[in-house]
């Protein structure tokens, strides 16, 4: 008895296993392409919505700048008369007229000296500006610093000129930090939305693996569940889709190898009985095997009935089982009519009966002249052992519907009707008793498998009097069928 492997052992092979199985790659791949995809997404809003910012901010810088040259241009508030290039007045009536955002500082400078500051309550403090630098401006500056604070500060700064000297200057400072609050807010909250779809679809993509991999799983099982005496095991179907489609292809499967296998079995255990019957029979009468001359001579003419009887038993289990084969047919270009008369030519040495070509069609027809000429003569064959001497038996060949057909038909005693059904079963024997001792059980059925062959069936006729009628049909073909 094999010891099993230890625990540390099994759990390892587990391990491996699923670390190896389709189901964790297909998850793994997919949250790795969710993930490559989240971290795109956040990057690309993120940088929209920076390139956004900056525009906005330039907005803002450039409309309180238009503002107060628009103001300069009017007329003073108090005394309804222009401001005459008093730049101090214009700057005091713009500080009093503006309202700064909560980000934004305005500055004014008027002689070197800052004259006025107007601030949000999260704009930049002036101490952390650079004041002394912006007071003696004589051309406008846009750019952007960083206070010692660590402040991210973006300013514009534009002086005023009187008879064209330098008389004053005005800046606009906004706190970027502040103003892109809003902005690295989006930015978390796209990263956390980007995380739980990350989790999420990670969950529904181990579920849909697990979804499609469950029928694949069932055929695994079920084919493990299979041996070569049972193959009864069928995987359960769910759904309508592909995988349910697998499914269903490997039960037809499973039903076509139960078929066969079945009639395998049915196949050995009939050869095994017809051929166990004159191996008894040989064995018997050579236990019985006297001195006698003349009942020796009986004994070994009998022996050797029933050794060719096996022979032919053999010959036609053979054929049987090439008729499975791909190379059966040797199919090529045939006149069905001359192949007609040749068939009834040979015929005639099979018994004394009356021979009929009732109807032969001269058309090329593509087929396996040999193969038909034995299914032919066999079904003739069987017409005799059927009929009297003297008795009518007729041949005849058509095309019909796009179909070939051949046939054979005899006034004989003709088939019963509880034996239609299986006259072409291998092994299967009528009422008659001539039958047995003259034939295998194997002649139809290679009939019917030559017509198989060809694409086509055999058949009986129906006939509600004596006779019978056989005949092939197949699919007619004037080419190589490709």
């Amino acid at each position: 008895m094999t010891a099993a492997p230890p625990a540390h052992a099994r759990l390892k092979r587990r391990i491996r296993e699923t670390l190896a199985s389709v189901r964790l790659r297909m998850v793994w791949w997919f949250v790795v392409v969710l993930a490559v995809a989240t971290v795109a997404s956040v990057l690309v809003a993120r940088q929209v919505t920076l390139q956004r910012l900056d525009e906005r901010i330039d907005q803002e810088l450039i409309q309180e700048v238009r503002e107060v040259e628009l103001l300069a241009t009017g007329n003073d508030p108090d005394t309804g008369q222009p401001f005459f290039g008093d730049v101090a007045r214009i700057f005091e009536v713009s500080l009093e007229r503006n309202v700064p955002a909560r980000s934004e500082s305005i500055l004014t400078f008027v002689d070197g000296r800052l004259t006025g500051v107007a601030s949000g309550d999260r704009a930049p403090r002036p101490e952390s500006l650079p004041i002394a630098d912006w007071a003696i401006l004589d051309e406008p500056v846009r750019s952007r610093l960083v206070t010692e604070a660590g402040a991210e500060i973006e300013y514009q700064a534009v002086p005023f000129r009187v008879d064209g000297s330098p008389a004053g200057v005005f800046v606009v400072a906004i706190d970027r930090e502040v103003e892109g609050a809003d902005t690295d807010a989006a930015s978390i909250a796209a990263v956390l939305v980007g995380l739980l779809m990350l989790v999420v679809g990670s969950l529904l993509a181990f579920r849909l693996a697990d979804r499609i991999l469950t029928p694949v799983r069932a055929v695994r099982d079920t084919a493990q569940a299979i041996s070569e005496s049972d193959l009864s095991q069928r995987i359960p179907l769910t759904g309508d889709d592909e995988i349910s489609d697998l499914a269903a292809t490997f039960n037809e499967m499973l039903d076509r190898l139960d078929d066969a296998f079945a009639a395998q079995r049915r196949f050995i255990d009939d050869a095994g009985h017809e051929l166990r019957t004159p191996i008894t029979i040989i064995q018997g009468h050579l236990d019985t095997l006297g001195d006698d001359a003349e009942d020796r001579a009986r004994t070994l003419e009998l022996l050797d009935e029933e050794l060719d009887r096996v022979r032919r038993m053999v010959d036609d289990l053979i054929t049987l089982a090439r008729s499975e084969r791909p190379d059966f047919l040797r199919a090529g270009p045939v006149d069905l009519g001359d192949l007609t008369r040749s068939i009834v030519d040979k015929a005639r040495g099979l018994g004394d009966r009356v021979w009929t070509l009732e109807e032969a069609a001269d058309e090329p027809i593509w087929a396996d002249e040999q193969r038909l000429t034995q299914a032919i003569l066999q079904l003739a064959e069987n017409a005799v052992r059927h009929t009297a001497a003297g008795g009518r038996i007729g041949l005849g060949s058509a095309i019909e519907d796009g179909d070939v057909r051949l046939w054979v038909t005899d006034d004989g005693a003709g088939v019963p009707p509880a034996e239609r059904e299986r006259i072409f079963e291998r092994f299967f024997r009528g009422r008659d008793g001539r039958r047995r001792s003259e034939g295998s059980g194997l002649g139809l059925s290679i009939v019917a498998a030559i017509a198989d062959a060809h694409g086509g069936q055999a058949m009986l006729a129906p006939s509600a009097g004596a006779g019978a009628t056989f005949s092939i049909t197949f699919p007619l073909r004037r080419g190589v069928d490709r």
